[in-house]
């Protein structure tokens, strides 16, 4: 979600795994990119996934904590959802895995590419249940608006990073925000949002970088507008973005964030719902014009029961939510289906 970070630190990794969570061995095949499609075992791979944050903290609590990992996981594999993506890092705080600048704790620790996992005993770095690594939530720089900053810590840290792991891989984390490179494509951005220190153009053509990412929150980017013009605006953000992943980057593209917070004025589930399907048939109708460049979608956020305390307005628990389960149902076997008459 958006400001979760206003700093760039090197540790911070996120992390797109593979559903369901079953024992793979070294091999599994890992996604791989062809031209601008994903593909997994030389197939095409288009999905519907979700965000769930909270994974790692959560395995690293009490059994009642871990319980709410392993339920989230199987739910969402039961319900056709292919993809998840979790934060691999936490700095200070409860539960954290980098507790003071350096200093890490072992017992959090799950985003290090050559540690070994002791379940499997598999390197995180040779895991094909992995699908990629994200060097940064929602990178910004207000210090250099022009985003060289920026765009020079993710050309060393992209290169850093295949240095250790050439089979998985790598996205930057970029909501969408258009810089100096291109300035006519400015216009997409949300007024207010030209300086905040990003060029999603010239970033996202760093060679290291396989795929590009787009976020989307039209009630906190936008607030004084309709949700008519908000929603029009999320359209036409989708559609630059692929055009520019298309044209530009020559690259695949996945809308790694999007929901509907009920914090919003007037906010009802009904509401949300057709949110979300207008959200998720743009996806499947641009990915099947696009033959599969626009791969997918990540609703966030799902939760497991019994987690009011971390709410954000956003959050979906799946057995509370039986409407909004069905549409999302509904998109993950549109995906699937889409993936099998694709070129």
């Amino acid at each position: 979600m958006a400001n979760k970070f206003a700093t760039i630190l090197a540790c911070n990794f996120s992390v797109l795994n593979l559903l369901p969570a079953i024992a793979y061995t070294t091999d599994e095949p890992f996604v791989k990119i062809q031209s601008t499609q994903f593909t997994l075992d030389g197939y095409p791979f288009l999905f519907n996934g979700f965000n769930s944050y909270w994974l790692m903290h959560m395995a690293a609590g009490p059994e009642l904590d871990r319980n709410k990992v392993a339920n989230v996981l199987s739910e969402a594999a039961a319900n056709g959802l292919t993809v998840c993506r979790t934060w691999a890092f936490s700095d200070g705080g409860n539960r954290a895995l980098q507790s003071s600048p350096g200093v890490y704790n072992e017992h959090v620790f799950q985003s290090v590419l050559t540690r070994i996992n002791s379940i499997t005993q598999m390197a995180y770095r040779d895991d094909p249940t992995i699908m990629a690594w994200e060097l940064i939530n929602e990178p910004r720089c207000a210090s250099d608006p022009s985003g060289r900053t920026l765009h020079a810590w993710v050309q060393e840290m992209a290169a850093y990073t295949k240095s250790i792991d050439e089979k998985h891989l790598l996205e930057v984390g970029m909501e969408g925000f258009y810089g100096n490179s291109i300035p006519e494509k400015q216009r997409y951005n949300p007024p207010g949002y030209n300086k905040v220190g990003t060029d999603y153009i010239r970033t996202n053509l760093i060679k290291e970088i396989d795929f590009a990412t787009i976020h989307a929150y039209p009630d906190l980017w936008l607030p004084s507008q309709s949700e008519e013009s908000q929603n029009e605006f999320v359209l036409q953000w989708i559609k630059s973005h692929l055009n520019a992943a298309r044209k530009i980057l020559q690259k695949p593209l996945i809308f790694t964030e999007f929901g509907k917070s009920r914090k919003d004025p007037g906010f009802t589930e009904a509401n949300r719902d057709i949110y979300l399907e207008t959200i998720y048939d743009t996806i499947y109708n641009l990915a099947r014009s696009s033959n599969g460049c626009l791969a997918g979608g990540l609703i966030w956020q799902i939760f497991a029961e019994g987690m009011d305390l971390y709410s954000d307005g956003y959050e979906i628990v799946l057995t509370q939510a039986s409407s909004t389960l069905n549409i999302i149902i509904k998109q993950a076997h549109a995906m699937l289906e889409l993936a099998n008459t694709v070129n």
